[in-house]
């Protein structure tokens, strides 16, 4: 029997809180739970897709990985290292294994640089060019990769569609030759169809070069496509992890069944009970106690306003937060 591959990347007990001040000397009065207690797996050549309503803390969760922002705590092991120590050059050769490609393509490359610095410039900073002759060849070849021309390179952001601005990106994340990229809702920005476009260049990318993403979105549909395993956060914390074929049939967390009967049917004849949700999402300075679905859940009991649940895993590799669906699975 062959071993287990060990996951590229290890996620656990991962918080980000955020300090709020106030008063003449700025003492910390209260703080915002952005992220708190998350905890994931993702092995090489996977997607997790990370999905949940906005300021349930996706976007943190992959900047923390990045270590963009610094954790409050947790840990987080990508090839067996711990990203939370690492400081210096260690943790530049770390960013080599590891890219970002941005939400907004626009904001996210450098309005002075032309296409040729804004990637070129990864290659310079981590000596993966020769000499200028060999630096733009490399971006000559990462252009075509993501489908523009050798002749962009001398062009501006600014002088792109968001498409062609998020290929940049793309090609920028590439060019240092990782193995993990954090995909913070690359498409959400952009038109439907370019939106496939973008899916499918990132799914052919993948395939060659082994890739592994961690897809943050809110649009579930896009989600299941390109995902092989799907996380389901809520307020901070990851609620359901389970492979994207048995989310989509068979959610057991009430919060991943309303998300999904409010997704649209192609079939105008199909029918599908919606579940409304009562109250808003609570405010993350002062989430509730023990489960923090608790205050909108359908089916809550006493317990959940007492004790968190646990993220336990069953069969098929579903895991769900949940105290009166644990028995399910």
């Amino acid at each position: 029997m062959l071993d287990p591959v060990p996951p590229l990347l290890s996620v656990r007990g991962l918080k980000k809180h955020y300090a709020i001040r106030g008063g003449i000397l700025s003492r910390v009065v209260d703080k915002v739970h952005a992220v708190d207690g998350v905890s994931f797996d993702i092995a090489p050549g996977e997607t997790l897709g990370l999905v949940g309503e906005s300021g349930c803390g996706k976007s943190t969760t992959g900047r923390a990985i990045m270590r963009l922002i610094e954790p409050t705590e947790g840990t987080i092991q990508f090839e067996g290292r711990d990203v939370t120590r690492l400081q210096g050059e260690e943790l530049r050769a770390l960013r080599r294994r590891m890219q970002i490609i941005f939400q907004d393509p626009f904001a996210s490359l450098n309005p002075r640089h032309s296409v040729r610095g804004i990637i070129g410039e990864a290659l310079v900073i981590h000596g993966l060019a020769k000499n200028r002759r060999d630096l733009t060849e490399q971006v000559v070849r990462l252009l075509e990769l993501v489908g523009l021309r050798p002749d962009h390179m001398t062009r501006f952001a600014h002088e792109f569609s968001g498409g062609q601005r998020q290929r940049i990106g793309i090609a920028r994340a590439l060019a240092v030759q990782p193995r993990l990229i954090v995909c913070d809702e690359p498409v959400s920005a952009l038109d439907v169809s370019i939106q496939a476009q973008v899916i499918n260049l990132l799914e052919d990318l993948q395939e060659q070069f082994g890739l592994a993403y961690l897809f943050i979105a809110h649009d579930l549909s896009v989600v299941e496509h390109i995902s092989n395993r799907v996380g389901v956060m809520y307020l901070g914390r990851v609620v359901e992890i389970a492979t994207a074929r048995d989310l989509y049939a068979n959610p057991l967390h009430p919060y991943t069944e309303a998300l999904l009967s409010a997704v649209p049917i192609p079939d105008p004849t199909a029918k599908r009970s919606r579940v409304a949700l009562k109250g808003d999402v609570p405010n993350p300075i002062n989430p509730p106690s023990g489960c923090h679905f608790h205050t909108r859940c359908p089916i809550a009991v006493a317990r959940c306003a007492i004790e968190v649940p646990a993220l336990i895993t069953g069969a098929n590799s579903h895991a769900v937060a949940c105290h009166l669906r644990h028995e399910t699975i």
